[in-house]
C-alpha cells in the first residue's frame, strides 16, 4: 500500500488518532493540567471531531492544543499530507506546490510550511563529537543581506563594476555549519563569519575530545587549540583530501542546501532564514544512510509540535 494512501491522510477522524497515538501513546494528556489517562473523548453529532474532556479540570481540548497545529484554519489530515511532504522531499518543497497539491491558499502553504519547519527545530544543546569522532567546519555565503553595506570597514566606498556594486562577503548572508562525520549536522545563519563569532559557535557546539578538521581559513586556528586535535587542508594549494583529513562532509552538506534554496525555494526573506536551515538539518539528520526512511522521518517531524507556536505575525521569531 502506497504511503499517501494511508488513512489518515484522507480522513479528518483517522487524522486525529494517528496524531493522537503518535503524541501521546494509548492515553490522552491533558494539555491544561498536565493530567494523563483521566479525560473522556467526547462524541456527537454536534461535537468536533477530536475532542476530549479532561476529568480533573473539566476543560476541553484536542491533540493539536499546544502545538503548532493549534488554531490550524485548515484540516488536520492535510497538515499530515504537507508533514510528509516535506519530509520525504531531499531539497524541500515549495509553499506554491503545497498550495496546489493541498488545494489551499498560498498563504496558508506558506504559514503550514513555516509550522512544519518550527517542528522540525531541534534546540539540542549536547555538543556534537567526542572520543574518536570527526566534526568537520567551514563558513559559506548565501543570497544577498537585506541591507546592502554602502562602505568597508576602513571607510572606503565599495567599487562598482558593469553598474552593479560588488561587495563580496559583506553583502551575503554568512552561514557556519558543523557536521560530525558519519553523524548530525548543527547550521547557524551568523550577521558577519568573523573569527569571535565562528569560534563561539564551534567552542560551544563541539566536544573537546573530538578531532576538527577544517580548511585554511585563519577563523579556525586558534579555536583549533581548545580539541584534542586540529588538522586543515589547504584548498588555496588545490588540497582538498589529505588521508582522512578533508572537509567534504561539510561541502556535500552546503550542495544539498543551496540547490534546495536556488532550486525549490528561490527566495527566502533573511530573517526567515534559520528556519529553512532548521529544516535541512533536520532532514540531514533523520537521512536515509542513519536508517531513517520517510514514514520514520515524518513521524519523528510530528513529535517535535508539542510545546511549540508560531503566529502568522511573528513567524520569523525562534
Amino acid at each position: 500500500m502506497s504511503v499517501l494512501s494511508r488513512p489518515y491522510f484522507h480522513d479528518e477522524a483517522a487524522a486525529f488518532e494517528h496524531l493522537e497515538k503518535t503524541l501521546w501513546g494509548n492515553e490522552a494528556v491533558c494539555p491544561h493540567c498536565g493530567t494523563i489517562g483521566r479525560a473522556t473523548k467526547l462524541q456527537g453529532k454536534a461535537t468536533r471531531i477530536g475532542v476530549w474532556k479532561c476529568n480533573e479540570c473539566r476543560k476541553q481540548f484536542t491533540v493539536k492544543v499546544g502545538t503548532v497545529f493549534e488554531h490550524g484554519r485548515i484540516p488536520l489530515h492535510k497538515m499530515l499530507q504537507a508533514v510528509h511532504l516535506m519530509c520525504s522531499s531531499k531539497k524541500g518543497i515549495s509553499a506554491h506546490q503545497l498550495h496546489r497539491v493541498l488545494e489551499v491558499t498560498y498563504k496558508t502553504a506558506w504559514f503550514l510550511a513555516h509550522r512544519i519547519r518550527e517542528a522540525m527545530r531541534d534546540g539540542s544543546l549536547s555538543p556534537l563529537g567526542g572520543a574518536g569522532a570527526v566534526v568537520e567546519a567551514d563558513e559559506t555565503y548565501f543570497g544577498r543581506t537585506d541591507e546592502q553595506p554602502t562602505v568597508r570597514r576602513d571607510g572606503r566606498p565599495y567599487s562598482k563594476r558593469g553598474g552593479k556594486r560588488k561587495f563580496g562577503p559583506a553583502g551575503k548572508r554568512a552561514v557556519v555549519s558543523l557536521v560530525e562525520r558519519g553523524g548530525s549536522v548543527r547550521t547557524f545563519h551568523v550577521e558577519r563569519a568573523n573569527k569571535a563569532t565562528v569560534a563561539d559557535i564551534v567552542a560551544t557546539n563541539v566536544a573537546r575530545e573530538t578531532t576538527l578538521h577544517t580548511d585554511e581559513s585563519p577563523l579556525y586556528p586558534e579555536v583549533g587549540k581548545q580539541f584534542i586535535s586540529h588538522q586543515a587542508v589547504r584548498h588555496s594549494a588545490y588540497e582538498y583530501v589529505r588521508g582522512e583529513v578533508h572537509t567534504n562532509t561539510v561541502e556535500g552538506f552546503f550542495s544539498i542546501f543551496k540547490r534546495g534554496m536556488k532550486g525549490v525555494y528561490q527566495h527566502c526573506g533573511e530573517k526567515h532564514l534559520h528556519r529553512y536551515l532548521a529544516e535541512f538539518d533536520f532532514r540531514y539528520n533523520a537521512r536515509s544512510a542513519l536508517g531513517v526512511e520517510d514514514q520514520e522521518r515524518a513521524g519523528k517531524a510530528l513529535r517535535g509540535v508539542v510545546g511549540k507556536r508560531l503566529t502568522y505575525q511573528r513567524p520569523n521569531q525562534v
